[in-house]
């Protein structure tokens, strides 16, 4: 295993990161036996998500957030999803923009900014190649959006150069589909990757001349899907397994412990995170 600390090569650290990203692909001997996609979007835990800080605001990357907006201020969401890091932070927000590459999430961020008195502007892309047509704002939000980033040089400095006041990052500490690292080995007999790192981001940004702090925190469970039954289809997928392995994906997620009543999403959240902030550029 690598040990980020040993280099000290900016370029290195990228490369790195990016071939600790291009590690995670399916090899083709079985993305080629399935004939569903195993990139699932999670529409509904998006909005569960969304619903839930709304109601319950709090948390590092929350408060670091809301400390930048002082008593007002306009706020950037890359990879906004339906809300779950802009909206709770409504009441001292100014002007919202939204960045999201999926149209559909958009829509739902902006059904629930209405009530709140907000009216977003959406912009439906990736990040930087949407840059040009986003604003500058006072807080730039990027919450679980970065282990999709395999170029991140590019990416950091046009999301610095958006921020008068603050960038505030939220990711897990490790890749969040190490989750189901498991179960490719039960179930494929593959040994998946275990990186990237939230401490290479770190290593990472310093290494870009950015002054960032961080700290990492734990965030309470939730029951991301509605039902235990969702949660294994959507396993089941991401694991490229047919639908008449559906019991045995059940029984394997039972027998690690996932709870029946409190079904998480595997694959895209986790508990243990990191919160990363530093200056914006702007």
């Amino acid at each position: 295993m690598r040990r980020v600390k040993e280099i000290v090569s900016t370029t290195e650290l990228l490369r790195i990161w990016a071939e600790d990203l291009a590690a995670w692909r399916v090899p083709e001997s079985i993305l080629s036996s399935t004939v569903e996609s195993p990139w699932v979007l999670p529409e509904e835990v998006f909005a569960r998500r969304a619903d839930r800080y709304l109601a319950e605001p709090g948390g590092p990357s929350y408060e670091c957030a809301l400390e930048a907006l002082g008593r007002g201020g306009s706020v950037l969401d890359l990879g906004a999803g339906g809300g779950a890091a802009s909206l709770p932070l409504a009441s001292r927000t100014t002007a919202l923009t939204a960045v999201d590459s999926h149209q559909p999430l958009l829509d739902d961020l902006v059904r629930r900014a209405t009530p709140l008195g907000l009216s977003p502007m959406v912009i439906c892309g990736t990040w930087p190649e949407a840059a040009a047509k986003a604003p500058k704002a006072d807080v730039v939000l990027c919450h679980h959006v970065i282990y999709n980033v395999a170029d991140l040089e590019p990416f950091i400095a046009a999301t610095t150069r958006h921020a008068r006041r603050r960038v505030v990052v939220e990711i897990t500490v490790r890749h969040p589909l190490a989750d189901l690292n498991p179960y490719w080995k039960q179930f494929h007999g593959l040994d998946r990757p275990e990186g990237p790192t939230a401490e290479q981001l770190i290593e990472i940004v310093e290494a870009l001349g950015l002054h960032v702090k961080a700290e990492r925190w734990t965030r309470p469970a939730m029951a991301e899907y509605g039902s235990f039954a969702t949660l294994v289809d959507v396993a089941r997928r991401r694991l490229c397994l047919p639908p008449e392995r559906r019991d045995d994906v059940a029984t394997a997620l039972l027998n690690a412990g996932v709870a029946e009543d409190c079904p998480p999403d595997l694959g895209s959240s986790g508990r243990e995170l990191v919160t990363l902030w530093w200056p914006g550029e702007a």
